[in-house]
């Protein structure tokens, strides 16, 4: 029940099962971007191993997020029916196969293959927001959301920045280039398996315990199979969700985009080395690591006083300034004018991912897994669809000009995003709950 949420975030108690989860959540996250996108910023070696062409690189980029949309809509759906521990572990264990795979890729198309498999754990986005969405109540679920969602999603900008350092540390020990990226790659497989045994270790489905064990001590109704489809089906005749569908595409989708081409961007067009162009990558990724969890706390904010209309508002606001931002990115040709405008338009980006997540809990409390899962897969479509763009297109430059207007556009659909008033009366009680609870719990402390 939402009473047994936490009402606050309390980031040093790991007694408490909230906090690990929010912890060991956020690390998995982390652990499965940077194997999601450790091999990007390498693209410039791999492309030289191979001999890729420009349209084979945009093949690679468009594999590595394309089977992540299949994958969120069924791993919200899988989290109702199985339980979040279960998941993410499964999902880590299964990831890593893959990861090994691409390290061992002897061809252009063994690596597109292993490539498109690697991109399966970019679905670890849904579950860690789907157990965030479980621990804690509605006065904070939107900072923890957001905070779980950007601390993880860092490990994206960490892979840019750190990868070719290990490269670079691989080479030391006078292996050479071909060989060396092939190490290099072993390492995020490695932390995906460590990391799997200690979400299995660790935490806990909800507060009560474990969705298996709850369900054969009869204290959780056991829906079988069909449970999982009921929560898709619910999910995708919402509007809202598809409205937020769009929404994510516009700023996850281009942030996912940037990851796989930034560094190869700045290498070519500013004649950086390859640590120089993925430490400017890298950076892009790393705002991550307060800009989500400052959308998520912006939206808590706004709703204390405007309730749910005022979160759909706040992202409103967040993708326009994303759209102008990537447009004046896309105009620059001065190195520190691109790198400025760069971090500009990636704080809108990462702020507004946030705050789309602070509004997820809120769609519809019966079909959170399904919800979950279908905005999650908006983010790859964009990704997918500006990768597309760019084969059309065929020069980057162009291409963030028209997704920067294509993000303007977006932004009218967060506008869409309204509520009944029975809808509202409802979040509004639940939402007085918990603070009549956090202040009860503090009264408690002093006393």
């Amino acid at each position: 029940m939402h009473t047994d949420k936490a009402t606050r975030l309390q980031l040093f108690d790991l007694r408490l099962v909230q906090t690990r989860v929010f912890h060991l959540t956020w690390m998995a996250f982390f652990v499965c971007f940077f194997a999601w996108f450790a091999c990007a910023p390498l693209m410039p070696v791999i492309r030289g191993e191979f001999g890729l062409t420009t349209k084979q690189i945009a093949n690679i980029n468009i594999a590595a997020v394309a089977i992540t949309i299949l994958v969120r809509l069924i791993i919200g759906p899988l989290c109702d029916r199985y339980g979040p521990r279960k998941t993410y572990t499964g999902l880590m264990l299964l990831g890593a196969i893959p990861v090994f795979g691409v390290a061992a890729a002897q061809s252009y198309e063994s690596f597109l293959f292993f490539r498109l498999l690697i991109g399966a754990v970019g679905a670890s986005f849904v579950i860690t927001q789907y157990h965030t969405s479980i621990m804690y109540a509605p006065n904070v679920v939107g900072t923890a959301n957001a905070a779980a969602a950007g601390w993880g999603n860092a490990g994206g900008g960490a892979a840019q920045a750190l990868m070719p350092l290990v490269l670079g540390a691989v080479l030391m020990f006078g292996v050479g280039e071909a060989f060396g990226w092939r190490l290099a790659l072993l390492v995020p497989g490695v932390l995906m398996l460590v990391m799997a045994f200690l979400y299995w270790r660790f935490t806990q489905d909800c507060m009560d315990g474990n969705y298996s064990d709850l369900r054969a001590a009869g204290k959780v109704p056991d829906t079988g199979k069909k449970g999982g489809w009921d929560s898709f089906k619910l999910a995708a005749g919402n509007y809202r969700v598809w409205m937020l569908f769009v929404t994510y595409g516009a700023c996850f989708g281009v942030e996912i985009f940037m990851h796989n081409v930034v560094a190869t961007y700045f290498l070519d067009n500013f004649d950086l080395s390859l640590k120089s162009a993925g430490l400017v990558a890298g950076s892009f990724g790393l705002l991550a690591l307060f800009a989500r969890a400052l959308g998520g706390w912006v939206s808590d904010q706004v709703a204390r006083r405007g309730g749910l209309d005022a979160r759909a508002l706040v992202l409103f606001v967040l993708i326009v300034g994303e759209g102008l931002g990537l447009l004046l990115f896309s105009l620059m040709d001065n190195f520190q004018l691109a790198v400025l405008s760069m971090l500009a338009f990636g704080l809108f980006t990462h702020t507004a991912c946030g705050a789309t997540y602070a509004l997820v809990p809120f769609i519809d409390r019966q079909a959170l897994g399904g919800v979950a899962g279908i905005i999650g897969a908006g983010g790859n479509v964009g990704a997918v669809a500006a990768g597309f763009l760019l084969l059309w297109v065929g020069e980057v430059q162009h291409t963030l000009f028209i997704l920067g207007a294509l993000v303007l556009v977006s932004a009218l659909c967060a506008i869409a995003v309204r509520f009944s008033a029975a809808h509202k009366a409802r979040e509004e009680e639940l939402y007085q709950e918990a603070l009549a609870q956090r202040s009860a719990q503090v009264v408690g402390g002093n006393a």
